[in-house]
C-alpha cells in the first residue's frame, strides 16, 4: 500500500466514518473535512485524485455523480502507519516507544493499569 499523507487520512477518515458499504460525493468530502481544514473544494478535489491514483480509495457512479469508498480499511492503515513508526524511530521494538512515552510524557495510572493488563493478557495468550 502507498504511504498516505497526513492530509489524505483526513479524507480516509471521512470515508471510515461511514462504515462498512459506506461512500461520499465530493461535496460531502468538503462539508466533512473542507472547513475544518480551511480547505476549498480544489484541494478537497486534489486530495480524492491522489488516493484513487494509490488505490486507497475507488470512484463509483451514482445518479450521475462520482461517489468515494475506501479500499484500505483503518485498521489496516494503522497497522501500516504503526509499524513504519516503529521501524523508523524504535528499531521495530514496541519496548523503546513505550520507554521513550514513560520519560517525556508521564503515564498516568490509568494508562499504566492498561498496560498491566495488556501485558498480562499477552503472557496468558503465550501460555
Amino acid at each position: 500500500m502507498a504511504r498516505i499523507s497526513g492530509a489524505e487520512s483526513q479524507i480516509m477518515e471521512a470515508l471510515w466514518a461511514q462504515g462498512p458499504g459506506g461512500s461520499l460525493g465530493a461535496e460531502d468530502i468538503v462539508r466533512e473535512v473542507g472547513g475544518a481544514q480551511s480547505w476549498g473544494e480544489a484541494t478537497v478535489k486534489t486530495l480524492i485524485n491522489r488516493l484513487l491514483k494509490k488505490k486507497a480509495i475507488a470512484s463509483e457512479r451514482a445518479g450521475g455523480r462520482a461517489r468515494y469508498r475506501p479500499l484500505v480499511s483503518r485498521e489496516d492503515y494503522v497497522t501500516g502507519e504503526s509499524q513504519g513508526l516503529l521501524d523508523r524511530l524504535f528499531g521495530g521494538e514496541v519496548a523503546p516507544l513505550v520507554a521513550h512515552y514513560a520519560k517525556h510524557r508521564p503515564l498516568s495510572a490509568t494508562e499504566i493499569e492498561r498496560l498491566k493488563s495488556l501485558i498480562a493478557a499477552m503472557e496468558r495468550d503465550d501460555d
